[in-house]
C-alpha cells in the first residue's frame, strides 16, 4: 500500500481542476457570444452567418464537430495514459505535456488572422478548438484517472471527489466575472475585441499556473501504486464494458447528462418565454444555481459517508424529475413568476450538488473493485469511458433541444419548450432505472472480499 496523500496534497490536486475549470469555462460560456454577436454586444462579425437546412449555423457546425472529436479522444488518452511508463508517472507526465498548448488554445480560440468577416477565420477557428479540446482531454482524462489512483478508500475518494467539485464551481466562477475585467480594459481605450483577448490571455495565464500545481507537488510514484496496462485500446474498452456495474452506471450516468444539459441550455427559454422575465434575471439564476450547489456539497458529503452513494443519487434522480415536472408548467402556476423561477433552481441546486460530486467517486470505487478482482489497473479507460458517455450525452441533448424549439403553435415555440422540461423528465426516470440496477454492495466491498 503506497502512502496516505495527506490534506495538502490533496488541496493541490484539487487546485488543478480550477485551472481546467476556468478554461474550460471561457469556451463553454463565451465562444457563441464572440462568434455569433448579438446588436447589443458591440462584437464585430468574423464567420459568415449563414444557416443549413434552416438552423445549422457554422459556428454550430464547428462546435459539434470540436466537441465529437472531444468525446472520441477521450478512450485514446486513456489507454494511452494507462499504457504509460513515464518516471514522472502515468498522470502526471501527460498533464505535464497538456497545460501549456491547453492554455495557449484557450487564448488562439478568440484570435482572428482576419480582421472581418471570412472563411478564413472559421477555418482557423476549428483548428484551435479542435487543438483545445484535443489538450483538454489529454489533461482531464489523466486528471481524473488520479482521483481513483491517489484516493486509497471510498471516503478519501469521495474527499477529492467533493474537494475538486468546489475548485471546480470556483474556476467557472472566475470565468463568468471575464466581463469585467475586458471592461475595465475598454475603459483604458482598447477595442471591445482586443480588451476580450486581453483579458483571456490574463484568465489563461491563471489558468495555466493552477493546472501545474499538482504537476510540480504531487508525486505520483509516491502515492500510487502504478502499473501499465499491456492491453490495446479496443480490448481494454471490451474489458471496461465487461464490467457489469460500470455499464449500468455509466449507462446512467449518460442518460443523466442528456437531461442536464437540457436543464442549462433551456433555462434561458424558461426565464424569458415561460416566465416572461428579462435576460439579466438569468445570470442572477445561474449565480444562485451554483451557490446553491455549493451549499448542499458538505451536506452530500457527509451523508454519503452514512448512507452509501447509491442512495443519494437515486434521491437526486428523484427531485429532478420533480423539478422538471415542475418546470412543465411554468408560468401557470398560482404564484409569483420571480417566485416559481428561484423554487425553479434552487430546487435543481440540490440533485447537481450530487451529481457534481458522487460519479467521480463511483467511478474511482469501480476501478479499484475492477483492479482487485483482474490485477490490471485501468483506472483512465474507466474515466475516460465516463467522459466520452457525458460528452455523447450533451450531444444528444443539443439535437433532442434543437428540434423541440422547433416545434410551434400560433406562432410561438412555447409548447417546444414545455416539451423540453417533460423529455428531461422522462430521461431521468430512464436514468434512474439503470441506477437502481447498480450493485453499491458489490462494489464497496473490502479487497479481501473482491479477491474472493
Amino acid at each position: 500500500m503506497k502512502e496516505k496523500l495527506p490534506l495538502s496534497k490533496q488541496i493541490t490536486y484539487s487546485l488543478g481542476q480550477f485551472g481546467w475549470s476556468l478554461l474550460s469555462g471561457i469556451i463553454s460560456t463565451y465562444l457563441i457570444f464572440y462568434y455569433i454577436p448579438t446588436g447589443k454586444s458591440g462584437i464585430q462579425v468574423f464567420i459568415p452567418q449563414v444557416a443549413f437546412f434552416g438552423f445549422l449555423t457554422i459556428i454550430g457546425m464547428i462546435t459539434m464537430l470540436g466537441r465529437f472529436f472531444d468525446a472520441i479522444t477521450d478512450p485514446l488518452i486513456a489507454k494511452l495514459s494507462d499504457k504509460s511508463t513515464s518516471k514522472k508517472g502515468r498522470r502526471i507526465s501527460f498533464m505535464q505535456k497538456a497545460a501549456i498548448p491547453f492554455a495557449l488554445f484557450t487564448v488562439l480560440v478568440f484570435f482572428t488572422p482576419v480582421k472581418d468577416k471570412s472563411i478564413i477565420n472559421a477555418i482557423f477557428l476549428t483548428v484551435t478548438l479542435l487543438l483545445h479540446y484535443f489538450f483538454l482531454t489529454m489533461y482531464v482524462t489523466p486528471y481524473y484517472a488520479l482521483l481513483s489512483e491517489l484516493g486509497h478508500t471510498p471516503e478519501e475518494r469521495l474527499n477529492l471527489s467533493t474537494y475538486i467539485s468546489v475548485t471546480c464551481f470556483l474556476g467557472f466562477a472566475v470565468a463568468s466575472q471575464a466581463p469585467l475585467l475586458w471592461n475595465a480594459f475598454i475603459d483604458l481605450g482598447y477595442a471591445k475585441e482586443t480588451a476580450i483577448l486581453i483579458a483571456f490571455t490574463i484568465l489563461s495565464v491563471i489558468g495555466l499556473i493552477f493546472l501545474l500545481i499538482p504537476v510540480f507537488t504531487i508525486d505520483e510514484k509516491k502515492y500510487c501504486e502504478s502499473v501499465p496496462s499491456k492491453l490495446n485500446m479496443i480490448e481494454s474498452i471490451k474489458k471496461t464494458f465487461s464490467n457489469k456495474e460500470f455499464s449500468k452506471f455509466v449507462v446512467s450516468d449518460f442518460v443523466y447528462w442528456i437531461a442536464i444539459t437540457i436543464f442549462q441550455n433551456a433555462l434561458i427559454f424558461y426565464v424569458t418565454i415561460l416566465l416572461d422575465k428579462p435576460e439579466e434575471m438569468l445570470g442572477l439564476l445561474l449565480v444562485l444555481l451554483g451557490v446553491g450547489s455549493f451549499i448542499f456539497y458538505v451536506p452530500v458529503n457527509f451523508l454519503a459517508k452514512k448512507y452509501g452513494k447509491k442512495k443519494l443519487l437515486v434521491f437526486a434522480f428523484i427531485l429532478f424529475i420533480v423539478v422538471y415536472v415542475y418546470g412543465i408548467f411554468l408560468g401557470k402556476l398560482p404564484i409569483s413568476t420571480t417566485v416559481q423561477a428561484y423554487l425553479f433552481v434552487i430546487l435543481g441546486s440540490i440533485p447537481m450538488a450530487v451529481f457534481g460530486i458522487l460519479p467521480n467517486a463511483v467511478i474511482g470505487d469501480i476501478a479499484e473493485y475492477d483492479a482487485n478482482k483482474t490485477g490490471m489497473k485501468r483506472e483512465g479507460m474507466f474515466y475516460g469511458t465516463r467522459t466520452f458517455a457525458s460528452k455523447l450525452g450533451q450531444m444528444v441533448s443539443m439535437f433532442i433541444l434543437s428540434a423541440l424549439l422547433l416545434l410551434k403553435r400560433n406562432g410561438t415555440n412555447e409548447i417546444g419548450i414545455r416539451l423540453t422540461a417533460v423529455v428531461a423528465a422522462l430521461f431521468c426516470i430512464l436514468g434512474l432505472v439503470f441506477l437502481l440496477m447498480y450493485n453499491e454492495n458489490k462494489i464497496s466491498h473490502k479487497k479481501s472480499d473482491t479477491n474472493a
